[in-house]
């Protein structure tokens, strides 16, 4: 059978996982899609955390020892995500060395309720990534107005970072601007630049989601006609500014001493609509330099009826520029969307930090108390932390 996980790779797409947790872990499981299904990297948020922790007896002895020594509910949560995410670093360490510390990254994000405090987004990246103190880790960090800074500031500092929760356009070309100043820090600071790393997580479904939604509201067949067509268009867009901006001599200045570019990530690529193919976020975005984080679903979805077919990106921005015409056309403000986006995106994911605080903290009470399994306080909060989603 043809390896259509393998052909994906070959045409320059990083195949990632977005998910983690105790589990996968303990029972070699993401070894086995590292192994077998080209998993070169891992991605996590505060909604996978909090689905990951709802189970009970991976985490029993952990918290356990954690009631004893009666820390608190934020100090447990670091140290339950903490361990996870080193221990999936030491499990990807393959791919990192094998690709020059370009993939076997994993991903840990900082607390979303600081993604417009710059300043307590960078002390906690570096408390992350001493905390986790392994070289193929990434700091997510929330791509709002305040976190530009801190994605400047957190990568003059030497430390690897995944910016999220990218929307839009302008934001996603600050994004690259951040990034490249920061590298120009880093260097200035003495750090090597070749060990530093960088990916921009592009969110790609919610996009259709909440224009679709417009869409149908407006009811015209003309509106209805353009369904489906917004969130690939965006992400097409997107790579066309990549590309300008990494053939630009400021780059290839850093470039020279050894830097790494920062590649475009496409996030949220499970379909929502049942109504798509559920590889489409894949097989539209097909381009060189790119990683693609997928739920594990998603990656078995693709080895099974996947279609890779060259190059699906570079040569598109011309209809991908008459797609935003034509929903500008029909009253669908982009603006307001991707506004609407990334309000929503950081609003997601601080209500499944907070759930997530609020099962680790009846699970150490019960703990503590010996009253049951302990963390079976959390699983009433797996499934809204799924209804939140994305990448």
């Amino acid at each position: 059978m043809t390896d259509k996980l393998n052909e994906l790779t070959a045409a320059g797409v990083a195949v990632w996982l977005d998910d983690l947790s105790r589990v996968r872990l303990s029972s070699g499981g993401l070894d086995q899609l590292r192994r077998e299904k080209h998993v070169a990297g891992v991605t996590t948020n505060p909604t996978i955390f909090a689905k990951a922790l709802s189970d009970a007896d991976e985490y029993n002895w952990q918290l356990r020892d954690l009631a004893i020594r009666g820390v608190d509910v934020e100090e447990a949560v670091r140290m339950l995500t903490t361990y996870d995410v080193r221990w999936a670093c030491d499990v990807m360490r393959p791919s990192y060395d094998g690709s020059d510390g370009v993939d076997g990254r994993v991903s840990i994000e900082v607390d979303p309720r600081s993604a417009h405090d710059a300043d307590k987004t960078v002390a906690e990246a570096k408390a992350l990534w001493w905390l986790v103190d392994r070289p193929n880790l990434f700091i997510k960090i929330p791509a709002t107005e305040e976190g530009l800074s801190a994605i400047t500031d957190t990568l003059a500092e030497g430390i690897s970072v995944n910016v999220t929760l990218i929307f839009g356009l302008d934001r996603y070309s600050a994004v690259m601007e951040a990034f490249l100043t920061g590298l120009e820090r880093a260097k200035a600071n003495g750090h090597d630049l070749s060990t530093i790393g960088s990916v921009a997580s592009f969110f790609v479904s919610r996009v259709d989601s909440e224009v679709d939604k417009r869409l149908e509201k407006i009811g015209s067949d003309q509106a209805k006609a353009l369904r489906g067509k917004a969130a690939v268009a965006n992400a097409q867009l997107a790579y066309e500014r990549y590309t300008e901006v990494f053939s630009s001599d400021r780059w290839k200045a850093l470039e020279a001493a050894g830097a790494h570019p920062q590649r475009p990530l496409w996030a949220s690529t499970s379909t929502k609509n049942p109504d798509y193919r559920d590889v489409i976020y894949v097989e539209e975005l097909i381009a060189p330099g790119t990683v693609n984080t997928m739920p594990e679903s998603v990656i078995h979805a693709y080895a099974d009826h996947g279609e890779t077919r060259g190059d699906t990106v570079t040569g598109s921005y011309d209809a991908a520029r008459k797609v935003f015409a034509d929903l500008e056309s029909v009253g669908v403000d982009m603006a307001d969307v991707i506004a609407t986006l990334e309000r929503e995106g950081v609003e997601k994911f601080e209500a499944s930090w907070q759930e997530l605080l609020d099962g680790v903290s009846k699970s150490l009470k019960a703990a503590g108390t010996g009253q049951g399994a302990p963390n079976k306080a959390a699983k009433g909060n797996a499934k809204a932390a799924e209804k939140a989603g994305g990448a």
